[in-house]
């Protein structure tokens, strides 16, 4: 979305600007278990302003996940302080709903004059003071290079590598049907600047945790297909979580491999948190299966093509009404 057909419920590049400008404290926060396009976007935005001069705090409840820590910067997102911080503008970053965001990450903005809500999931009810919504951009990431470049801001290597990060993460290393002619400008001129691709894809792609490999084996041994082939789910129960160390981050992407079988339309995993929830995933390779659809039903969000829940326990009920709901649609749809 660019600034000519910004609609009423988005600002306009140029108000952002202005936001931007006119202050001079702000803290960025982006949603709870963090990925590579919420810390990414914190970094992209909060360097560039730093270089403008600004002060700039970077906060996640979660911490910085460790499979993101080779991240040139990263070393600037922190936990939420106690006490609120004395800054003028909060900045909501890949969040689709503020409660996301986390109670302690929200008590520490609490003292912010003016919420900016940047983000492209489109289930995002605009809960900014000022929100600019794109649910068409394949990450929020790419959303932060057109308002950064388009306003002129500083656009530092910390910047620079951390667009890349988000984007590439949250478009599968570019692959995803969201990625468009503008995602691969944006590398391209991102290169032209002086990133450094293979490093930045084997650091993002090719340094994983043991544990991860172990995690893999036990998600196999749970795989279940539906009679037609066009569902298939996994299961991670709380206690192999335990049995493995697991970290939040060990899980993530491994979602693609079971939506990588032939014949598959939707992958669904079903994951027991600590405390009885149920974090279900889901990804979809047909536009006919909205899964952003599906997990509305169920208090849930995201994309059409991505999209997740938080469902109360246990799991062996949430895995069938979530399967119903996705037999549903799926008759719905003529599949």
């Amino acid at each position: 979305m660019s600034e000519m057909n910004a609609t009423p419920e988005n600002a306009s590049i140029a108000r952002i600007g202005e936001v931007l400008r006119d202050h001079q404290s702000f803290v960025l926060i982006s949603h709870v278990r963090p990925d590579g396009d919420a810390i990414g976007s914190q970094l992209a935005l909060g360097f560039s302003l730093m270089a403008a001069g600004k002060s700039v705090r970077l906060i996640n409840e979660d911490g910085l996940p460790d499979n993101l820590a080779f991240m040139s910067g990263s070393d600037k997102i922190e936990l939420p302080p106690a006490e609120p911080l004395d800054v003028e503008v909060a900045i909501a970053l890949d969040t689709a709903a503020k409660p996301r965001l986390g109670d302690n990450a929200l008590h520490a903005a609490s003292k912010a004059k003016i919420w900016l809500n940047i983000d492209h999931h489109k289930s995002n009810p605009s809960y900014g003071d000022l929100n600019f919504i794109d649910s068409s951009s394949p990450a929020t990431g790419q959303i932060l290079y057109q308002i950064i470049t388009q306003l002129d801001l500083p656009l530092p290597a910390e910047t620079r590598d951390a667009i890349y990060v988000a984007v590439s993460t949250d478009t599968g290393s570019f692959q995803y049907p969201s990625t468009t002619a503008k995602t691969y400008e944006m590398a391209a001129d991102l290169i032209h600047r002086g990133l450094n691709v293979g490093t930045l894809n084997s650091q993002t792609y090719d340094n994983h945790p043991y544990r991860r490999v172990e995690l893999m084996r036990a998600l196999l041994n749970t795989l279940e297909l539906s009679a037609d082939g066009l569902v298939a789910n996994w299961e991670l129960r709380d206690q192999t979580r335990i049995d493995l160390a697991l970290l939040p981050e060990d899980s993530e992407g491994l979602i693609d491999i079971i939506r990588a079988i032939r014949g598959v339309q939707l992958a669904v995993f079903f994951e027991e948190l600590e405390g009885g929830k149920i974090r279900v995933s889901m990804r979809s390779k047909d536009k006919r299966l909205d899964v952003c659809r599906i997990a509305l039903e169920f208090g849930g969000g995201g994309h059409a093509l991505a999209a997740g829940i938080r469902m109360t326990g246990p799991l062996e009920e949430a895995k069938a009404l979530v399967l119903a709901a996705i037999r549903r649609h799926i008759e719905a749809a003529g599949l």
